[in-house]
């Protein structure tokens, strides 16, 4: 160490002289941060533009009905009186009961190609789910329209309303025209179509997973099971709220798919099949047809709405994460 310290001391020794400032590469590399900041910059002014715009088309809707938009479910376009009620209630409905019929079907999906299936057959199936999150919404309204609900109304909305004892709250549970056309369909449309979103981002969480980690838990004798549920789901517990939240975003979005077999009546959903509507299949039913500067002004408030409850589901998985990061 003595004769390197000499060494680099000496001055007959060439000393490695610092790297340069090449004028070229500096600009360069302000023109590519101001580039980038310019990009994300874009992307804030769209964003803060859709906002204002959206609530700016909104405010005379707001200004005439106040805080009772948002509890009253009257929606007359004949006396100019309209309430959000409703479709908040069916938006919120529908998103929940399609998340709690798809999130454990996903997770299943995700485990059975990760853990059971064999490599070959694992590419192809995982290929297989990745294309249903390609098939357009319409074409599932379509199918759930001609397909499932006169098939739903034949086989499980008919025998059930016929076995429930009349005044129960069984029967008050599933009341409703028996058309196939209500909320419980609706979630199920929404449940098929947000399944694969989920499915595929658990899966690539999954496989995210170190390997020695999982034969280190087999190698001790736990079952499958107990491996899936006490490693690889804790290991992947935070970026899953990222899928979940994928799926509900998808969800409270939807709108043609809705649109068909919801049953598009603006009142309080009183059953698990009455008819209802949401947020999206309300903007997209009458937004056309609008003639009226208040319609149209109150239709604008609900997209209005529908963004902020989107950005309260997100801004509440990010605070999950934040509690979960420091915990």
């Amino acid at each position: 160490m003595v004769s390197a310290t000499l060494a680099s001391t000496d001055p007959a020794v060439p000393r490695s002289e610092p790297p340069r400032d090449i004028p070229g590469k500096r600009r360069d590399g302000r023109f590519f941060q101001s580039l980038c900041f310019s990009a994300a910059m874009l992307l804030m002014a769209a964003l803060v533009g859709l906002i204002l715009s959206l609530a700016w088309g909104g405010w005379p809707a707001f200004e005439k009905f106040g805080i009772g938009f948002l509890f009253s479910s009257e929606w007359n376009p004949v006396t100019d009186e309209y309430g959000a009620a409703g479709p908040i209630v069916g938006t919120l409905i529908t998103a929940v009961l399609s998340l709690v019929m798809a999130l454990p079907l996903a997770v299943g999906v995700a485990v059975f190609l990760v853990e059971f299936c064999p490599q070959r057959i694992a590419h192809w199936l995982g290929i297989a789910v990745e294309l249903l999150a390609g098939i357009p919404s319409i074409v599932y309204g379509m199918w759930g329209l001609f397909v499932l609900a006169p098939w739903f109304a034949e086989h499980v909305q008919m025998p059930l309303v016929m076995s429930v004892e009349p005044g129960s709250w069984l029967d008050r549970l599933f009341a409703g025209v028996p058309n196939g056309a209500n909320i419980f369909t609706a979630s199920l449309i929404l449940a098929v179509m947000i399944l694969p979103y989920i499915a595929t981002v658990f899966r690539e969480l999954l496989l995210s997973v170190p390997s020695h980690v999982r034969e280190a838990a087999y190698g001790v004798g736990c079952t499958p099971f107990e491996v899936v549920r006490a490693i690889m789901l804790p290991y992947i517990r935070r970026s899953a709220v990222g899928a979940v939240m994928l799926g509900l975003g998808r969800a409270l979005g939807e709108t043609m798919a809705v649109t068909f077999i919801i049953g598009n009546s603006h009142g309080y959903p009183t059953s698990l099949f009455s008819s209802g509507s949401t947020i999206a299949s309300t903007i997209a039913n009458e937004f056309t047809e609008a003639t009226g500067d208040m319609h149209i002004a109150s239709l604008t408030a609900l997209g209005f709405v529908l963004f902020l409850i989107t950005f309260t589901a997100i801004a509440g998985a990010r605070l999950l994460l934040g509690a979960e990061r420091y915990r």
